[in-house]
């Protein structure tokens, strides 16, 4: 394959990879507490320009990384709905173990325990199961401290890790911790708000213009790969006739 080519070939690879990130982020604009997919790109030397100088540079998503910007605080006025304010993760225990995530649009089940729309348990401090009357006032306090009626059933366990290095998406919008990196306590400036959601973070018109964008660099690549096959062609013919 000739330099041209190449190169053309990586960018078009790296820009569906975009594409791919992109259309997942769209899918979650109304997801609360989604987190958006970026990416970060690189340039590969190939060992032939390693060793000659003269070898293929391409252009590649080096990593992906997950964007843990803050989100809209959206008011429901439903009582189980929470947000957090600042930097932290809500704690859920599912049967694979211990999840995070942002999204506190939770429910109570039959038998009062607090679980996400998936039915994990929401974890109190020191792991604890929170559970509740099916009937009666619920009030949050701004530092996770759960009362009915007055009376404290628990705290929520709100934790948090130092950037996104410590964490991996699982999926349903839930994150796992990744590597040795453990969950800390979140911290103190941290708050929960009672009766809201925080939007997604992904930004319809931002995401509306990168994907005018994308498309249009990948065209751009096209172009030039398919310039890349009419002038190896023109230069099989030109030997062909010598």
């Amino acid at each position: 394959m000739d330099a041209m080519t190449a190169m053309a070939a990586s960018g078009l690879r790296s820009r569906l990879e975009s594409l791919d990130m992109l259309a997942n982020n769209v899918a979650n604009t109304s997801t609360s507490g989604y987190k958006a997919d970026r990416e970060f790109y690189g340039l590969y030397a190939s060992p032939e320009a390693v060793d000659s100088g003269q070898g293929v540079t391409m252009p590649v998503i080096e990593r992906p990384w997950i964007d843990l910007a803050q989100g809209a605080m959206l008011p429901t006025g439903n009582t189980l709905d929470l947000a957090l304010s600042g930097k932290g993760f809500f704690t859920v225990q599912s049967p694979g173990g211990s999840l995070y995530t942002r999204n506190g649009s939770f429910h109570l089940a039959a038998d009062g325990t607090l679980t996400t729309a998936d039915g994990y348990p929401v974890s109190g401090t020191a792991g604890a199961v929170l559970r509740l009357q099916t009937t009666g006032k619920i009030d949050v306090s701004r530092d996770g401290t759960v009362t009915q009626d007055g009376q404290i059933v628990g705290q929520l366990q709100l934790v948090d890790f130092p950037g996104a290095a410590g964490l991996a998406k699982r999926g349903n919008n839930y994150f796992r911790a990744a590597g040795a990196v453990p969950a800390a306590p979140a911290d103190a400036a941290t708050t929960v708000e009672q009766g809201r959601l925080e939007a997604s973070n992904t930004g319809t018109a931002e995401s509306a213009v990168r994907l005018i964008s994308i498309m249009r660099q990948f065209e751009m690549m096209q172009k030039a790969a398919s310039t890349a096959l009419d002038m190896s062609k023109e230069a099989v013919e030109q030997v062909a006739k010598v």
